[in-house]
């Protein structure tokens, strides 16, 4: 596996609100020296969400920190709870923390780059622009929010960026226009991105429209957001009679997990399609919120990645077996 993690303890040290719906924690480890940390890291917590023990995934926020942990969390009214409980914390509180791990795999050596973020997705990239901005090279972010207010930590953007930095929010009628944006990009410049999974979807397309190497966009997926609304669903398993309530606070994959069929996996953040089981009826509808598999894929609704993909009704997979999901 990619993602190899080491547990330990922490300590909330602070938490303040960064914008009226957006709450930073810093994570002080127990005697733990945090030796390197990646830019646009991110580590799994560990929190008790209805009763039961969970994990959810939050990006480190700026520069690493050989100390302290620094994430920011999003109040999500229709989420699976993580949001809820992260906002419950207080100074003092202790959680179990993983090690941290990076999705992004950026070319450092370019001379030109593109940053876009949308709403929370722009802890990783802080961390990020600021690497940039102390090359000789030239960076511009596009940072797309609901409104000004929910622009989280602009002043520090603006520190590093100044007039590189464009603000697009969305009751402004300031709408970020990714085929504008990326059809101004020189042919060697990288675009890197973070955001919900809409806006990376439309990203994607719209940088293989404009003829540009799909290696040369990086993103990372949060928050696991999708076209249906998150709540509760049941999930028959091929060949067993075993029928699985999936709670809205839990993943297909934990609650498969739970009932006894272990499902393999891996980044659990819909980017890998380690987990990816067969699909092999549908009484209702599936929401697809991974990354990882094509549009006429998806379409055709006979794969699922159970990590963070949902549905609507009933769904039956197999999980006795998987086919090659590429």
């Amino acid at each position: 596996m990619r993602f190899a993690e080491t547990w330990m303890q922490c300590t909330v040290a602070a938490a303040r609100d960064v914008t009226p719906t957006i709450r930073e924690f810093v994570l002080l480890p127990d005697n733990v020296d945090i030796t390197s940390a990646a830019i646009g890291s991110h580590i799994q917590v560990g929190l008790i969400i209805g009763g039961q023990r969970d994990t959810r995934c939050y990006s480190l926020v700026g520069a690493f920190d050989p100390a302290t942990y620094r994430i920011a969390v999003r109040l999500a009214p229709d989420s699976r709870g993580g949001s809820r409980a992260m906002w419950q914390l207080a100074p003092g509180a202790r959680l179990d923390v993983s090690n941290p791990t990076s999705l992004f795999e950026i070319d450092w050596t370019r001379k030109n780059y593109c940053l876009i973020a949308g709403g929370i997705g722009i802890t990783p990239m802080l961390g990020i622009a600021a690497a940039l901005a102390r090359k000789p090279v030239d960076v511009a972010m596009h940072y797309a929010v609901r409104s000004r207010q929910d622009a989280a930590y602009l002043d520090e953007l603006v520190t590093l960026l100044g007039d590189r930095l464009s603000v697009h929010a969305g009751d402004a009628g300031q709408r970020l226009d990714l085929d504008a944006t990326f059809a101004s990009l020189p042919s060697d410049a990288m675009a890197i991105m973070c955001g919900p999974m809409r806006m990376l979807e439309a990203a994607r397309k719209s940088w293989a429209a404009a003829g540009r190497p799909a290696s040369d966009l990086r993103f990372e997926t949060f928050g696991s957001s999708g076209l249906l609304p998150t709540e509760s669903f049941r999930v028959r398993v091929k060949d067993t009679g075993a029928e699985i309530e999936v709670p809205q606070s839990r993943s297909m994959l934990a609650a498969l997990n739970d009932a006894g069929f272990e499902v393999i996996s891996d980044c659990q953040r819909g980017e890998c399609g380690v987990c990816a089981i067969d699909v092999t009826a549908i009484d209702g509808e599936i929401d697809h919120r991974d990354v990882f598999f094509s549009d006429e894929q998806k379409h055709g609704n006979r794969k699922i990645c159970p990590c963070v993909s949902r549905a609507r009704g009933t769904v039956t997979v197999d999980t006795l077996y998987r086919r090659d999901a590429a």
